[in-house]
């Protein structure tokens, strides 16, 4: 397909992306071809590895295409979405429960879609371009593709900062919350995938001493407090304005459900119930969330004034999160 560039390279499978132009938008073709070519290589013996990346300098690939999803909930057709999000999320799956190694080589612009892509790889490699986040909140969306459970494995207090004010990490905080293994100069990614292909021994991929982790000295204790309206009351008291700037511009139901996810993942023993969890959110989003209005400001009309109608509180929070019953997201367990 046109998106993505599939082929074998010497002892590698190659998965490439190809739509520069849309910043590498993750399209449902797109993840349906990723999880097809994963599927084909797991037992073919001259495949020893996976590498994926991206053309373009300015994203690896910024998230999902979801305007198709928009439209489609817009006319009250809310299954382009929900079987969007389906296969996403059991191709974000197969990533992370890959038998062989998937190396990831992550430039610019990693959100959402793209972190269920690069950020489940065994081997994530990131340099000075990479800027990594879970910015779905400001849809009217919570971060998921597997980020609540990526969100909850990061230490103290960063899962909620970060799925919260959809905060940008660099390469120092990417590695240090758990989003990124290897840091890695851009100009020596060339050099790194063609040894890969050429050894298929993913021992030979070294990173270097990573730049620094702002977030590793700051205080996010505030991001513990219990609710949203609390996390803000401690925000003020801090004089955490920048905290507070990016929190005022999500949506609050997004932001309760995000909070109350990520904390719930913290108790999942695999990422396909992070997943699951996702799934009833995101099933529902289109219908009875903010998604619709959260893409018509900042990506349809771009205003960038969405006029948030959903309650941030329990009730709502477990209505959204609410088990599917025979909607529920299926697994295909592989041997």
């Amino acid at each position: 397909m046109d998106d993505l560039h599939i082929r074998r390279d010497r002892k590698a499978g190659r998965i490439t992306f190809t739509r520069p132009q849309t910043l590498n938008a993750l399209s449902h073709d797109m993840a349906l071809a990723i999880h097809a070519a994963l599927d084909g290589w797991r037992d073919d013996a001259a495949v020893a590895l996976v590498i994926i990346d991206a053309e373009g300098d300015r994203a690896f690939c910024a998230g999902g295409d979801i305007a198709a999803v928009y439209h489609g909930g817009k006319a009250g057709d809310h299954g382009i979405g929900q079987r969007f999000f389906a296969d996403e999320y059991r191709m974000n799956a197969a990533i992370r429960d890959y038998r062989k190694p998937i190396a990831a080589f992550m430039q610019g612009f990693v959100m959402g879609g793209g972190v269920g892509v690069g950020g489940h790889a065994g081997h994530r490699v990131v340099g000075d371009t990479t800027q990594i986040a879970m910015p779905e909140s400001g849809i009217g969306l919570i971060p998921d593709v597997g980020g609540t459970w990526l969100l909850a494995h990061a230490p103290g207090r960063i899962g909620e900062y970060l799925g919260l004010t959809g905060a940008r990490m660099g390469a120092g905080d990417a590695i240090h919350a758990g989003f990124a293994d290897l840091y890695l100069p851009e100009s020596e990614w060339e050099g790194a995938k063609d040894r890969l292909a050429e050894t298929g021994d993913i021992s030979g991929l070294k990173g270097q001493t990573p730049p620094p982790a702002p977030l590793a000295a700051s205080d996010l204790s505030a991001f513990g407090a219990r609710s949203v309206a609390d996390i803000r009351a401690a925000l003020e008291k801090a004089g955490d304005a920048a905290s507070l700037k990016a929190i005022a511009r999500n949506s609050p139901l997004s932001m309760a459900a995000t909070l109350a996810m990520v904390r719930a993942a913290r108790g999942d023993r695999r990422m396909q119930e992070s997943l699951s969890r996702e799934y009833r959110f995101t099933h529902r989003a289109t219908a009875e969330g903010d998604f619709i209005e959260g893409v018509r400001a900042q990506i349809i009309d771009k205003d960038r004034t969405p006029n948030w109608s959903q309650p941030g509180d329990a009730a709502k929070v477990d209505a959204m999160l609410a088990d599917l019953g025979a909607e529920e997201l299926t697994w295909e367990e592989q041997a």
